[in-house]
């Protein structure tokens, strides 16, 4: 089951926690002070327009669409086994149980957001029949929709809706006549002679559990959890098949955060998280306990014994046997553009505790059609609907090697994939269905620049060379399938994108901003200016600054205006530089003022102190 609703506080221990987690001792044992309960109370509630705490009524809702579930699971095996002559008292009593992982075990789910499960059956059953017939049963259930099965995956599954609510199933039987509701998936002589399938179906259950094993609050995790699952999707780095990490690996590495502050409240956490992981030196990996020996010869992951884990450049390895890196697709640009956002947290977090913003910032959408200047466009098409779906799937899960083929040209420093798709304009579309996918590319500062022809048409053919062959080979490929990639510069997206996804985010700026910000150039520049100022204006810099303060009291136009007559060109100068993006109509009195001002002074610049300043005239 899921664990409900945290409190918005976390939870506070009555002791500090006695327990010693994780593969190294704590970094700090503070208890959490009044300040923290508080900032953590302000952290809920800006996650709250997120969708990301579910009412009570939703979550009794999953409650018994799972038992319902497992009722059904429980049904079919004891009908399985009288089909296949086991005694009527045996059929009855064989067991069979669902099993939650992922968020919803963890208790981090979203509004909305699936449940993974897994049934878990006794020896008599065969992953043929819960693919057959266990797949029949659920299509003549009344309430489960779109219903299908996966059975070629790497953990084959099947994917339905149960009244409303999202399930992805996988399957595990297990060399027991009886699955009792009792049973511990912790054991792991439970995985002898198992199927590798099973083995795979069994593993997201285990991590599960460990990890909530392993921290000193599980409300506290829970809580640092979801405000960064948010604070990752907002940023776009939450995605396993592109390269970033997937849902287990932010909680492994919430969990060592946790580890590592037993005692702290969320508000905290969120800060600590990115302290530990914009300095972690990678590829150190992340453990939640040390590695235990087993016999029985599962491969895992160790750089010791396996060379292909040596190259592994971002490892968080999961603490249940076999212990797996669940970060493999991390490539060194997805690593930098991450570690880039760590950075960025901690900057934003340490201004949040120290009172100087609120907890809204740090989840501000990265404006990414903004960060580079130049760009990939990745377009998959097909003719109809349904090919489009298929191949759209084929395609974005081979976009990571797109990734790895740019980094390894010499010119390429970071190749950065919005996880986001997009549809297709309508020139696009003209003759089909069209997704988008874009990667920004930041290019190696090399000297003579102009002179150097970065031609990547090499790397894009590779890349679609690849995409076509595998499709061929997995029968994916049809007619009208087709995928291209261009080099794009920022200044013509537009002929992708609407101008709304590309508008730069204009700041919000109130005119008692702008005021307190003029005043605050004044403070901090008033030394640097006083020789120019004093000797246009012929004032002592004391003066000037109370002069600057009487004129900004009686509001920005009047303010400017008045500045005007005092000729004080430079000073309204830095108003423009400054507030930029501030209100239209204050920005123009400002321009026109400033323009008269300094026509003024170019009509004599022999007596003007700023002839020749290049930061003035810049």
């Amino acid at each position: 089951g899921s664990g409900g609703q945290p409190s918005p506080q976390g939870s506070i221990p009555p002791h500090p926690a006695p327990q010693h987690y994780g593969v190294t001792s704590p970094i700090s044992l503070a208890p959490p002070k009044d300040i923290d309960c508080v900032q953590t109370q302000k952290l809920v509630e800006a996650m709250r327009p997120f969708g990301v705490f579910e009412d009570e009524e939703e979550q009794n809702h999953r409650l018994v669409v799972l038992s319902k579930l497992n009722s059904l699971v429980k049904e079919w095996i004891s009908e399985l086994g009288e089909s296949k002559n086991l005694p009527p008292s045996a059929a009855a009593n064989v067991g069979g149980k669902i099993f939650t992982f992922g968020s919803y075990k963890l208790g981090v789910h979203t509004k909305g957001a699936d449940i993974d499960a897994v049934c878990v059956a006794p020896r008599h059953v065969e992953r043929s029949d819960f693919f057959q017939s266990f797949f029949e049963k659920l299509k003549h259930q009344e309430k489960i929709k779109n219903l299908r099965a996966v059975e070629d995956a790497y953990v084959p599954v099947v994917k339905f809706e149960f009244d409303g609510i999202e399930i992805d199933l996988v399957f595990a039987r297990l060399s027991l006549q009886t699955v009792s509701d009792n049973l511990d998936l912790g054991d792991d002589s439970r995985l002898r002679s198992l199927d590798i399938r099973c083995i795979r179906s069994l593993n997201g259950c285990r991590v599960t559990d460990e990890i909530l094993h392993l921290v000193p609050n599980k409300e506290n995790f829970r809580l640092t959890l979801r405000a960064i699952k948010l604070w990752a999707k907002r940023r776009g780095i939450y995605s396993n098949i592109l390269g970033f990490l997937g849902g287990v690996s932010w909680a492994m590495l919430v969990a060592r955060t946790c580890q590592l502050y037993p005692n702290a409240l969320a508000s905290t956490l969120v800060n600590k998280f990115f302290l530990v992981f914009s300095k972690w030196e990678w590829p150190n990996p992340v453990l939640l306990k040390q590695p235990e020996e087993s016999n029985l010869n599962l491969p895992v992951w160790d750089p010791r014994v396996n060379p292909s884990d040596r190259y592994h450049v971002m490892p968080i390895i999961t603490p249940a046997y076999p212990q797996q890196n669940s970060t493999y697709n991390v490539s060194t640009s997805t690593r930098a553009v991450m570690v880039e956002e760590f950075k960025h947290g901690l900057a934003v977090t340490n201004e949040i505790l120290q009172g100087k913003s609120d907890w809204s910032k740090l989840f501000e959408p990265l404006n990414f059609f903004q960060k580079y200047k130049h760009y990939i466009v990745l377009t998959a098409s097909a003719s109809t609907e349904e090919h489009h779906l298929e191949w759209v799937g084929l395609v974005e899960s081979k976009i990571r090697v797109l990734v790895g083929n740019l980094e390894r040209n010499e010119f390429i420093t970071i190749a950065h994939v919005k996880p986001q798709s997009f549809p297709g304009n309508q020139e696009l579309c003209k003759h089909g269905y069209v997704s988008m996918w874009f990667l920004g590319i930041v290019f190696r500062k090399v000297e003579n620049a102009e002179s150097v022809n970065i031609d990547l048409t090499y790397v894009i053919q590779s890349f679609t060379d690849t995409v076509y062959r595998q499709a061929n080979n997995l029968n994916v490929l049809k007619e009208g399938m087709k995928i291209e990639a261009a080099h794009v510069k920022r200044k013509h997206l537009h002929y992708f994108l609407p101008a709304e996804t590309l508008q730069k985010r204009k700041k919000k700026c109130t005119e008692g901003k702008m005021l307190f910000l003029c005043k605050l150039v004044v403070i901090k520049k008033v030394l640097w200016w006083k020789e120019v100022l004093c000797k246009y204006l012929g004032l002592g810099h004391t003066v000037l600054v109370q002069n600057c303060y009487i004129h900004l009291g009686k509001g920005l136009s009047v303010a400017a205006s008045e500045l005007m007559n005092l000729k004080f060109p430079f000073f309204l100068w830095h108003l423009l530089v400054c507030c930029r993006g501030f209100p239209v109509k204050n920005y123009q009195i400002l321009h026109l003022l400033f323009q008269q001002t300094v026509f003024v002074l170019l009509k004599n610049p022999s007596n003007s102190p700023l002839t020749g300043n290049r930061y003035f005239f810049r």
